[in-house]
């Protein structure tokens, strides 16, 4: 196939583009000179994509679905992927999120080999009920330890108090409940509806010719182009947290707490997401980031700590603001960060904006010398409708009135929800 050859001069990058016929996108980033070669293989769709409508019929799947299918992906009737990759030299691995799976490896000999593995594998269900039932004790052991992960339960907090009913509010893994009733028959249902590389994007960076890894992957991609399942998240919800506060206690040492917001249940695919996206981001940072007045504060009272984290994120088809950590007085630092937000709702630091635009800058060029990194945002970016590479454009070109507004109509102390793990009392 001939891939289009796109020129990013101020980022210093070429990425080469194109579609198969069969609707895989792939994305080429040539880095000569470098040892190692990686590609990623993603695939949109995710753990909170669990009912969704195929061929005019609807589907409903138990919770960790999408994340069993991932580790039972590597299965070939000849062996184990994972293992025949791992004998040949390269790092490989798979991840699973809320809207995304992705399959990836890292190899110096051997690429184009590995590659033709990896969309083989991805391609090739094969799920046996001995292999199903495996796995299950081994994903129940996961689950386990995930419910005893504090920042894992302060995240499912978060998001039962944001969420009336949209599956962000169920971990991505199931539960062993969930995952009980998943077959094989589910796992040939799901890949069936969602493996298909109209709703795919390969993602390769490393020292290669960008027509020969088109080439490999075309080799071992499935013909045809066949249309993707639509998920469901349910009826639209209200931006208004469904619960104003949500908590248990752990056996932690120091209180931990996350405040949260819905920005949009419908977030657009396109540029213009892009940008609104862009702008929250910018907004976040400048007002609660490293050097915000908010953090330098609340810091030097004790009352946050180094750990202290903020995000806009999307996530399968909403938009989420985040932010939290360690305090000793969650509730305390609630209410400042909510009149920190209503102040600058009115009165927004456009020399803070500017910082941030700048810091964002930095760390997005730096973000570029890793490659899974990379690939990831290339992914993201095809999933999101827009190309990665215009991220650069819109951090140039958002204002500082555009983080303003994002902050006065979506950062409302109303829309806020609060979520804690406290420690457990002891006798």
């Amino acid at each position: 196939m001939i891939l289009t050859r796109s020129e990013y001069p101020g980022v210093g990058d070429a990425l080469y583009s194109g579609t198969l016929a069969n609707g895989l996108t792939i994305y080429v980033v040539p880095r000569p000179g470098f040892r190692k070669k990686h590609a990623c293989l993603s695939v949109n769709y995710g753990g909170a994509m669990r009912d969704f409508t195929l061929g005019g019929a609807r589907h409903e799947t138990p919770a960790g679905t999408a994340h069993f299918l991932e580790h039972k992906m590597f299965d070939l009737p000849e062996g184990n992927a994972l293992n025949i990759l791992t004998s040949r030299g390269a790092e490989a691995n798979a991840w699973t999120g809320a809207d995304t799976t992705a399959y990836y490896f890292e190899c110096g000999e051997g690429f184009y080999e590995n590659l033709e593995l990896l969309m083989k594998f991805v391609s090739t269900p094969y799920f046996t009920p001995e292999g199903v039932e495996k796995e299950r004790g081994i994903i129940g052991q996961e689950i386990s330890m995930t419910e005893d992960d504090p920042g894992f339960a302060l995240y499912t907090e978060a998001m039962g108090a944001l969420f009336a009913r949209h599956p962000l509010r169920e971990s991505v893994a199931g539960t062993r409940g969930s995952i009980a009733a998943i077959s094989p028959e589910t796992l040939y249902a799901c890949h069936k509806a969602f493996y298909v590389p109209s709703n795919m994007c390969l993602a390769v960076c490393g020292d290669v010719d960008p027509e020969h890894a088109a080439e490999a992957a075309a080799l071992c991609s499935p013909p045809g182009y066949v249309p993707a399942a639509e998920p469901d998240y349910g009826e639209p919800e209200a931006l208004e947290p469904a619960a104003r506060r949500a908590g248990r206690s752990m056996d932690i040492s120091d209180p931990m707490f996350m405040a949260a917001a819905k920005i949009s249940c419908g977030l657009p695919r396109s540029a213009e997401g892009l940008r609104f996206i862009t702008a929250g981001q910018l907004a976040v940072q400048a007002l609660l980031g490293p050097g915000s007045g908010f953090y330098t504060t609340l810091y030097a009272e004790g009352l946050l700590r180094s750990d202290f984290f903020r995000y806009v994120s999307p996530a399968a088809g909403t938009l989420v603001f985040a932010c939290g950590g360690t305090a000793s007085e969650p509730e305390e630092v609630f209410e400042r960060l909510c009149d920190a937000l209503g102040r600058a709702a009115e009165d927004f630091d456009a020399g803070a904006f500017e910082r941030a635009r700048r810091a964002a800058y930095g760390a997005g060029l730096r973000g570029l010398d890793s490659a899974a990194s990379l690939c990831r945002e290339l992914a993201a970016g095809r999933f999101g409708g827009y190309n990665f590479y215009e991220s650069f454009n819109a951090l140039g070109s958002v204002t500082a009135g555009e983080a303003q507004d994002f902050v006065r109509g979506y950062l409302r102390p109303d829309r806020l929800a609060l979520a804690t793990v406290s420690p457990k009392e002891r006798n």
